[in-house]
């Protein structure tokens, strides 16, 4: 691929944020790069299921270059995405707003109205994201509504709103979206499959749109590198920054230097901020000691639900198809895979609602023994996507955490609050519910029965927004104190929880971010 000497900006990722600072500042005249670290993916390359880990797992160091990354701290187990389109590659499709307390906490609260000065780039965002309301809903969807029903919630059961191409099922047509400037398309046909990317080309991945855009305007991205280093050209960057990256998917690779005007950093919280707390202590002196600050993991919790019936047929429908408003602060999702999809089998362990390490394992133990014959069944469940439904619970009450740079790389700290935790009363209450309904048990990733600790596929903040440099990375127009042209767009910018699924709000604060740069002279 042919590059440039120099460009008026270098995008470092291609998630939510990327792909929209990538579109509008070309539409405002600008050369662009955009550096990605993992592989680009057309919708046939795509695994069947994710037991083809070698493109379903991101591992460089095995050579699996997939599009799922697993990510273990000392505090969190994080779910991300990586490729080509960042997140939405593997993200659920599901575009909720946050409620209005969002907009009101966290370091970003009173820098702005925000509720009210987001509201046309979110309406820009589900318009780019082609947003609509699913139309199908399906067994594990059913089973939450009857959920909401035996909670008096019946009214807080709702279908999602998602990024998908709904059309005739299976059909191809033109690009329905762009009047002809975005790809062909073809229906959704409710297989389950979004999170192991979309084979079917219904998804409305960052590729189909965004990126596209992009990319029809001369944008060059270039996959399968990864930035090593910024250096500023002047103190604070006042003449441009020289940009080192090397290639990813390689164990040793040369290096290359490009210069830029500006630098864009979008590459969701484990790129972005491990990235700038090693620029921080090296060529970027200057930027804030809030850096790594303020980590947030949605207040989450993943809990598999395996059913024990002949043919529950899980899987059918969308990623997530229905949400539930548990209360003010809780919202609750059903997660299917697609058929054949059951590799996270082997990472599960019976769900155990015991914060004491001593007492859990006990727990653990006598609840195996005293059902051994259930627990195999569910192990040796013929088809586990068919069988299980993952509720996925969120809050947008607090508790943060810090990443610093540590002897063997990043490593997470407490920052504020009690540590995250996996045994959220409220969580392990619904899901116990949830599992009666459709004759399951509770399970969840093993680290969180083992260790205790929590597992999120929403981490965000580490580069939140303040009122200047001692109270954030970040202005409220994205842009990084201490160096010009500087801006970061993507999950790190988030300065509280939002409660729900993000990428919809990491869309409309960048929409909104970007709108500020002036257009090229």
């Amino acid at each position: 691929m042919h590059l440039e000497e120099s460009y008026d900006y270098i995008i470092i990722g291609s998630g939510f944020g990327g792909s929209v600072s990538a579109l509008r500042l070309a539409e405002k005249g600008y050369s662009v790069l955009v550096i990605e670290k993992g592989k680009k993916y057309r919708h046939e390359d795509f695994p069947k299921t994710n037991w083809n880990v070698r493109k379903w797992f991101w591992f460089p160091g095995m050579k699996l270059f997939g599009i799922q990354k697993l990510t273990f701290f000392r505090h969190i187990t994080i779910l991300s995405g990586v490729g080509v389109g960042g997140g939405s590659l593997v993200y659920a499709n599901t575009l909720p707003r946050p409620k209005s307390a969002f907009f009101t906490h966290g370091s970003w609260a009173g820098l702005e109205e925000w509720e009210s000065e987001l509201a046309p780039f979110y309406d820009t965002a589900h318009r780019m994201l082609g947003a609509a309301v699913n139309p199908l809903l399906a067994a594990s969807d059913f089973a939450l509504q009857k959920l909401a029903q035996q909670a008096n919630r019946a009214d807080s059961f709702t279908p999602t709103t998602v990024g998908v191409f709904f059309g005739e099922p299976d059909v191809n047509v033109k690009d329905p979206y762009f009047g002809g400037k975005g790809p062909d398309r073809k229906g959704c046909i409710h297989c389950g499959a979004c999170m192991t990317g979309c084979r079917q080309n219904a998804k409305n991945s960052l590729d189909k749109n965004y990126l596209h855009l992009a990319q029809e305007l001369g944008v060059t991205v270039i996959p399968e590198h990864e930035v090593t280093g910024v250096i500023p050209l002047g103190d604070h960057g006042e003449a441009g920054y020289q940009v080192i990256f090397r290639q990813s998917t390689k164990y040793f690779s040369g290096k290359k230097r490009v210069i830029a005007k500006g630098i864009i950093f979008s590459g969701g919280v484990l790129g972005t901020v491990p990235l700038l707390l090693k620029l921080r202590r090296s060529t970027l002196p200057h930027l804030s000691p809030r850096t790594g600050d303020m980590i947030r993991s949605n207040n989450e919790a993943l809990i598999v639900n395996t059913s024990l019936d002949k043919n529950p047929e899980l899987h059918k429908g969308l990623a997530i198809g229905s949400i539930l408003e548990l209360d003010e602060n809780s919202h609750l999702e059903p997660v299917r895979y697609g058929e054949g999809s059951g590799f996270w089998r082997i990472t599960m362990l019976p769900m155990v609602s015991e914060p004491d390490f001593f007492k859990r394992i006990l727990k653990l133990f006598l609840l195996l023994a005293r059902s051994p014959v259930t627990w195999l069944r569910i192990l040796f469940v013929r088809d586990y996507a068919k069988s299980s439904s993952v509720l996925l619970f969120m809050q947008h009450l607090d508790s943060t955490l810090k990443l610093k740079k540590g002897f063997f790389g990043t490593v997470s700290r407490i920052e504020k609050g009690k540590a995250p935790t996996p045994f959220i009363p409220e969580a392990h209450a619904v899901a116990q519910a949830y599992s009666k309904i459709i004759h399951a048990r509770p399970q969840v990733i093993a680290t969180e029965t083992i260790t205790g600790i929590p597992s999120t596929a929403h981490i965000l903040g580490g580069a939140c927004m303040g009122k200047n440099r001692e109270e954030g990375v970040i202005d409220s127009n994205n842009k990084v104190f201490g160096y010009e042209n500087i801006f970061v767009f993507d999950g790190s910018m988030i300065s509280a929880n939002p409660g729900v699924n993000p990428s919809l709000t990491i869309t409309a604060i960048s929409e909104r971010g970007i709108s500020k740069i002036p257009a090229k002279r």
